[in-house]
This record gives C-alpha cells, structure tokens and sequence, in this order.
C-alpha cells in the first residue's frame, strides 16, 4: 500500500448544529498531527450557497480527500478516513461502507468522473468481508451503467473472476459481462454457457442474449 500527499478537507457546519463542533475539533487536531494538508470549515447558514452547489441537505458534513461523509464522525472515524484518504485500498473501503449505507449514488458519482475505479468496486465482489448489502449494491452500480462504454474498463477484472472458483461470484460476473454490451465479453460468455453450474451456464445464455440484441 503505498501513501499519497495528506489529504485536504471541506467541513460544513450550521450555527445551532450540536455535533459539529466535536468532528471539528478531530478534523482541527488532525490538521495539527500533519495528517490533513489543508482544512477548511464554512458555515452554511451565512453561505448556503456552497450547500447547494455540494447537494448537501444536512450537516455536519465531510470531504476527506474526494471521500464525502455524511453526519457524525467520531475521533476514530475521522482519522481512518484521514488514513484511508492516503491509501490506494481506501477507495474500495469507500465503495464497501457507502453500497452497506444504501447510498449507491455516491459510487456511481465518483465513477462518473473515475471510471477506472471500477476495478476497486470488483476487488469487493471476491472479498469475503464485503458485507451482503454492499455486495447487492454492486449489482445495483453496474445495472445502472448498462451499455455505458465506461463498463470496459471492468472488463479485465470480471475477465478475471469469470475464473473464480467461487460459482455465486462467477454468477454474478456473467450477469455484469453481459451489462457490458462489449463485444469482447462474448468470447468469455461462450466458455461460461459450458460452466459446471446450472445457475452460471443459465445467466451466460442470458447475457449472451442481451449481447445480441445491444449489438442487433
């Protein structure tokens, strides 16, 4: 795992706001460690213009490094991700807590602008630790870009996992390669129709279905 330059950091806070002066403080004593480059705190009640530009709808608020936080961080939590803020793995840990918390949103946002973190959202789907709920937000993630060309940087990895040992895992990697709409996930879909699994040669078919009709 390799560090970065210490993240930089946007707080929102509102006048009347009880628990904001607590993760201002951890943000505050981070910034003293060295551990944040930069820390800077606006109140939304005399600028709510930031807010909204942000879309945030309550406070307190949190941007550590690109990773958005909503509501109360305690010490730990704030210095976590101050530190995963510096790691390559912190990505995925982001993608795993923000499916877990329903906020699928937040994923696909950051892939907008990141597409090449599809990988990061993959590494999830062969870690046992990933909680069942972030692991249906994937699914949710990937049926929601269906046919964008963004999908094939994803292709290298679910070409990958098409080997699992794991049947649930390849299950669910011919469902997304087919979600691909890429011409280059046929090959992959053909060897897959043949799985010694019914529920993996079942969703190939599928998918290879979905591939004729994307390219029809």
């Amino acid at each position: 795992m390799s560090h970065s330059h210490p993240p930089e950091v946007l707080f929102l806070l509102a006048t009347g706001c009880h628990h904001c002066p607590m993760v201002l403080e951890s943000l505050t004593q981070q910034l003293k460690q060295g551990d944040i480059a930069r820390l800077d705190a606006i109140n939304i009640v005399n600028s709510p213009e930031v807010a909204q530009q942000l879309g945030v709808r309550s406070v307190p608020w949190t941007r550590i490094g690109r990773f958005e936080l909503d509501g109360v961080l305690s010490p730990k939590e704030v210095a976590q991700w101050v530190e995963r803020a510096a790691l390559e793995t912190g990505v995925a840990d982001y993608f795993s807590e923000s499916l877990a918390a329903q906020r699928s949103d937040k994923v696909i946002r950051w892939l907008e602008d990141s597409p090449e973190d599809l990988q990061a959202l993959l590494v999830l789907q062969q870690n046992d630790a990933t909680p069942m709920a972030a692991r249906i937000g994937i699914g949710v993630v990937m049926e929601q870009l269906e046919g964008d060309p963004r999908l094939s940087h994803a292709l290298p990895t679910l070409i990958t996992l098409s080997r699992s040992k794991q049947a649930n895992i390849r299950a669910d990697v011919a469902h997304y390669l087919g979600l691909t709409h890429h011409p280059d996930a046929r090959p992959v879909l053909l060897q897959m129709a043949n799985d010694s699994h019914p529920d993996v040669r079942e969703i190939a078919e599928e998918s290879l279905v979905l591939l004729n009709n994307a390219s029809g």
